[in-house]
């Protein structure tokens, strides 16, 4: 049946195209085909059994002790359940990230390990006491049950650790998240590199501040044209900044990334940093980090000379949503500040003439010229 199955979803349905694909219905028929066979076998052998306790009655004898058939399926479930959960941690547990980039994510990893180590001790425990003692207690003519409706002290036990071990649990990621949503810089520490990242379908925009430091303003109602981030250049400090291709950071310096979205949905993620934001429309975010690890130094950690970080889209956005990526860099401050002074300017020619500021420039310019000359 696998066989056949591989078979039946490798066709290509007739009339499959790039701009309209078609239905493979065969291979829907042929899965619903498998579910009604499947069906049909389980109602004969329940049939089988029928008859089998009819007969056996018939003849004085006991049927099927179904109470035991159970318990001992309880067992097998339980021994084979372990044994997935133990496939599962040497298998998938081996697709984790490396070791995470950045100083926040220490801590979420620690946080997660943690979370991950207590469920799994309550995961074991449950299950090891829920199979044995459906095992264990099974139904049998040789005993009754004891009734024991109520204990103060086991309502005591299930009920305050858990709410410990939870508060504890959630206080811990409160404090980093707030760290990570602190939007006021630490006195006596450099201040924040400002960054903005647009979404839309299907790219990031990406805006660092000019020799000002400081971004300028935006407004979604100027947006258009060789404006598509609609700055506004009204405010003076949105004259010299930059746009960037690549999203470079300097090791070890604190980043704010002002999140902005254009049309839909999007989330800004970086796995390696721990990072992920979403972009809401008309929703301004941010997300604060510090890079701890270089590009150079990931890539003799993971024995990859062609490593490199990456910004995705971590929602599904629209039909190319696997293309939202940008190449994230991580520096020493040195090759940041060389790699800043090479940036062009997001005021283009292009802009300047559409947004009628090169005329404005030149009629500044002459005026200036005639108030020399009269001096």
């Amino acid at each position: 049946m696998l066989s056949g199955a591989n078979m039946l979803m490798a066709q290509t349905p007739a009339g499959d195209t790039a701009d309209k694909p078609g239905v493979n219905w065969l291979a829907v028929g042929f899965y619903v085909l498998l579910f009604v066979v499947v069906a049909v076998v389980i109602a004969i052998i329940g049939r089988i059994l029928k008859v089998y306790e009819l007969s056996q009655q018939i003849h004085g004898k006991k049927g099927i002790n179904w109470n035991n058939v159970m318990g001992f399926c309880c067992l097998i479930f339980l021994v084979v359940g372990m044994y997935a959960a133990y496939w599962e941690f040497t298998e998938q547990g081996s697709m984790s990230l490396p070791e995470a980039a950045s100083k926040h994510g220490v801590r979420i990893d620690a946080m997660f390990l943690v979370t991950t180590i207590i469920t799994m001790i309550v995961f074991v425990a449950t299950q090891v006491l829920l199979f044995t003692f459906l095992f264990r207690y099974r139904h049998s003519e040789k005993r009754r049950a004891y009734f024991y409706p109520h204990n103060n002290t086991i309502e005591k036990v299930w009920t305050i650790i858990p709410a410990v071990v939870l508060t504890i649990l959630v206080i811990f990621g409160f404090f980093t998240w707030q760290d990570v949503e602190n939007s006021t810089d630490v006195k006596g520490q450099p201040a924040s590199i400002n960054i903005d990242l647009t979404g839309h379908q299907f790219a990031w925009e990406i805006r660092y501040a000019g020799p000002d430091g400081v971004l300028g303003k935006k407004d979604f109602r100027l947006t258009g044209g060789a404006n598509k981030l609609g700055i506004d250049f009204k405010d003076k400090n949105s004259m010299d900044d930059l746009q960037a291709d690549t999203l470079v950071l300097p090791v070890n310096k604190t980043i704010r990334l002002n999140i902005f979205a254009q049309d839909v949905i999007h989330s800004v993620y970086m796995p390696h940093f721990r990072v992920q934001q979403n972009a809401v429309p008309g929703l301004p975010t941010f997300f604060k980090f510090t890079p701890t690890i270089t590009t150079e130094e990931m890539r003799r950690k993971v024995d990859d000379p062609k490593f490199e970080y990456l910004l995705y889209c971590n929602k599904i956005c629209g039909s190319s949503h696997y293309n939202m990526q940008r190449v994230v860099r991580v520096v020493t401050q040195d090759e940041y500040n060389q790699w800043v002074a090479k940036l062009k300017p997001y005021l283009t020619p292009a802009l300047r003439t559409e947004l009628k500021l090169a005329s404005a420039d030149q009629n500044k310019s002459i005026k200036q010229n005639r108030l020399a000359l009269n001096n």
